[in-house]
């Protein structure tokens, strides 16, 4: 189940300008929330001292985010500790080596802008993140999917509904994808109505042979 089944389900994207540092590393873990004062990441460090194994921390940091709030010390303690990944709302620092833990790390930008370690923060509060289309409140216990697509919350009590109907939507385009392959048309299939784009002529394209099809 991919991020966008999972958002026209009912999971709250997260901002488009969230990035993953290393492609093909998807996961899905709980909650953990963290607020950085601007500039400063010694509530990261708290949270990983404390966050439990498989959990995902997600940082709001969007108040300064132009410091390297998550470098290479952070995300090897984080892999240590068995954190599932961090997704922060700001930059991070030491991308290559940050890569190289094998610690899924989503951010909004790379700076080399070094952080403070003591301006306060918060840890287990609710966090808001930017969000489409407005900013969307993450709290301790939701579940958090990212992919290459993007970034996805399930806010805790919906968790299990969210992915019903997700595996439903998941088996609906499966079907459509498979009568694709038999040279369906996308406008039949989806119900379209192509009389709405300037240019349609009214035709159809014959449905193409099996050798066409194979190659």
């Amino acid at each position: 189940m991919g991020t966008t089944a999972l958002t026209r389900s009912g999971g709250r994207p997260l901002g488009g300008h969230l990035f993953t540092l290393a492609a093909g590393a998807p996961f899905a873990a709980t909650v953990l929330p963290v607020r950085c004062a601007p500039g400063d990441n010694l509530a990261i460090h708290v949270a990983v001292a404390q966050a439990p194994q498989g959990a995902a921390l997600v940082v709001d940091a969007a108040a300064d985010p132009e410091y390297g709030y998550v470098d290479e010390i952070l995300a090897v303690a984080a892999a240590m500790r068995g954190l599932a990944a961090i997704v922060i709302d700001g930059c991070v620092r030491d991308v290559a080596a940050i890569a190289r833990t094998g610690l899924p790390v989503v951010a909004a930008g790379v700076s080399v802008r070094t952080a403070g370690h003591d301006a306060g923060g918060a840890v287990g509060q609710e966090v808001f993140m930017a969000g489409e289309p407005a900013p969307t409140g993450v709290r301790r216990g939701d579940w958090i999917v990212a992919d290459d697509d993007g970034v996805v919350c399930l806010p805790r009590g919906r968790v299990a509904a969210i992915v019903d109907e997700t595996l439903r939507a998941v088996s609906r385009d499966e079907e459509i994808l498979a009568a694709v392959c038999s040279g369906g048309s996308t406008l039949d299939l989806l119900h379209l109505d192509p009389t709405r784009v300037a240019g349609w002529d009214g035709g159809r394209r014959p449905a193409p042979t099996s050798a066409e099809r194979a190659g």
